[in-house]
């Protein structure tokens, strides 16, 4: 009769070998989503993505500056960037928004930039969108010359609330380089 009460269940204790693994399952999502969704890495993807798509564009831009002979340019504000051509019949810069790729951008929300030239913090300020037609915006503060030499710059791409930062270099030459949000540049390591 014992036997049969030690079979039954009946005054025995603990967890089946399926109710314990059923249990590591669930924790083991669990833990991969929280993973998944706090970027275990220390990587902040909008930032290396937006700083991705600068270096690109520029690069572009310097190749089409020397196939087609012209000048061009990029204009910046706190959280936006827009491309820029010298239009040389209205000696002015025009903006370059014939193309879906070279149009205005706004950065996402909590993001802004910042630009060193020679080494120097330049103050971005917006554009006023209600200037009168006649007056021409301003000039950009990077320009790629038809000859393919471009202003040497640092522009930082940061999100506001932590801090982080990745940035796009240029040499005179055009030759750009970039530093992602989890490998800060050599000698700037804490």
């Amino acid at each position: 009769m014992r036997n049969k009460q030690a079979r039954n269940g009946i005054g025995s204790q603990g967890f089946t070998l399926v109710e314990i693994l059923v249990v590591v399952v669930i924790m083991a999502i669990v833990i991969a989503m929280a993973v998944l969704s706090i970027g275990v890495t220390g990587r902040d993807q909008q930032l290396d993505q937006e700083s991705m798509r600068i270096e690109g564009l520029l690069s572009l831009l310097h190749d089409r500056a020397l196939i087609e002979g012209r000048d061009f340019g990029m204009r910046l504000e706190p959280t936006a960037y827009e491309f820029v051509f010298y239009d040389t019949r209205l000696a002015q810069w025009t903006h370059f928004d014939q193309e879906r790729e070279f149009r205005h951008r706004n950065l996402p929300k909590g993001l802004s930039l910042q630009l060193q030239l020679d080494s120097v913090q330049v103050v971005l300020k917006p554009i006023d969108p209600n200037l009168i037609d006649n007056t021409p915006p301003p000039p950009p503060q990077v320009a790629i010359a038809a000859s393919g030499d471009a202003t040497p710059f640092r522009l930082t791409v940061v999100r506001d609330d932590t801090q982080a930062r990745a940035s796009v270099t240029s040499d005179a030459t055009g030759k750009l380089a970039i530093e992602s949000s989890d490998h800060p540049p050599p000698g700037n390591r804490s």
